[in-house]
């Protein structure tokens, strides 16, 4: 399974320092939230407190409108959720996974022995699987189930005996989307992660919501101390501040209208996106990848689909040019079959 983010496998490979890299390989807000001045001496020497959990918790049902009778677990990123998943709802159960989505869901449930199932988008309806597990905006084309779809589908599978699982990695970008507001008693899980719309991967930081009974399971496996004492402080501070987080969502959409128009005079064919990434189809994108990555500019590549690329969000005017200037040189290379 390969991820974005590596940039020592992009050095290793072509060269270069960090800073000479524009990393474009990630959906991560290359705008990240004002985190420093929230991390305390305290926080770094002390073990976290109930307190600070709490608050953090509390933080993060305001921020995703979570209703009073759903539960919510706090734990060190959404990738340690995804690992745990299988154990919490039966490992030797079967799982239809929506695809091609975000490989970890697929490979989790497989080491775990579970039945996996790929299918598409208009099959959903269609699973005869315990659980079924969809990533909404789909990463990496970007699709969105409608609330209404989603409550459908938790029918479907509470009747199966099972869970609609909804991988909600990108949903800070469009809040009204999302399937948590409209949570009851239906067997629905949402995985909410909190490093990507807050520029904040390294933080390490995701929630489980859903009924109470499975995200204190959660709780119980995770042990205790599972989330750091400064991810407490910035997860809190960084969910409470609603204002910055309304600005960021207005200020990604236009940057990504200006990103997708740059994209789009190249006449590079966009097949999906979110505010954070675009979606490429290229019958030479790894001729393209490499090419800008001879650049210092790292994309992403996928196994499963070799013409498609993917380009994060650049952070600024200065970044986006730099990626339109290696953008034609390298596409006319490729028409001059100078880079192979």
């Amino acid at each position: 399974m390969q991820h974005g983010g590596d940039l020592s496998k992009a050095i290793a490979q072509f060269g270069g320092a960090p800073e000479d890299w524009l990393d474009l390989s990630t959906g991560i807000n290359p705008v990240a939230y004002p985190a420093a001045e929230h991390i305390t001496l305290r926080s770094l020497t002390e073990l976290p407190t109930e307190g600070a959990e709490t608050t953090l918790l509390e933080a993060a049902r305001t921020a995703y409108r979570v209703p009073s009778q759903s539960g919510i677990t706090a734990a060190p990123g959404t990738q340690a959720i995804i690992t745990a998943l299988p154990s919490l709802l039966g490992a030797n159960s079967s799982i239809s996974i929506v695809s091609p989505t975000y490989s970890s869901h697929e490979e989790s449930w497989q080491q775990a022995g579970a039945d996996v199932q790929k299918i598409s988008a208009s099959e959903a309806h269609k699973a005869s699987t315990q659980h079924l597990l969809l990533v909404n905006p789909n990463n990496p084309n970007g699709n969105i189930f409608a609330k209404e779809e989603l409550l459908q589908l938790a029918e479907k599978q509470q009747k199966a005996g099972g869970y609609l699982i909804v991988d909600e990695a990108f949903m800070d970008l469009y809040p009204d989307a999302s399937i948590i507001p409209e949570l009851d008693d239906q067997p629905i899980l949402v995985l909410r992660s909190f490093g990507k719309f807050f520029g904040l991967a390294g933080v390490r930081l995701g929630f489980l919501i859903g009924p109470k009974a499975i995200t204190a399971k959660l709780q119980s496996q995770l042990g205790s101390w599972a989330v750091s004492g400064p991810a407490l402080d910035i997860g809190s501070a960084s969910l409470s501040d609603l204002r910055w987080q309304d600005e960021m969502r207005t200020f990604l959409k236009t940057e990504m209208e200006i990103f997708s128009a740059s994209l789009q005079q190249l006449n590079l064919p966009i097949v999906g996106q979110t505010d954070l990434y675009i979606l490429i189809d290229h019958p030479n994108a790894h001729a393209l990848h490499k090419a800008l990555a001879k650049q210092h500019i790292w994309t992403r590549l996928f196994d499963y689909a070799p013409s498609w690329l993917r380009l994060g969000l650049p952070a600024d005017k200065a970044a986006r040019q730099r990626l339109t200037a290696a953008l034609k040189q390298s596409l006319s290379a490729i028409e001059n079959h100078a880079v192979l």
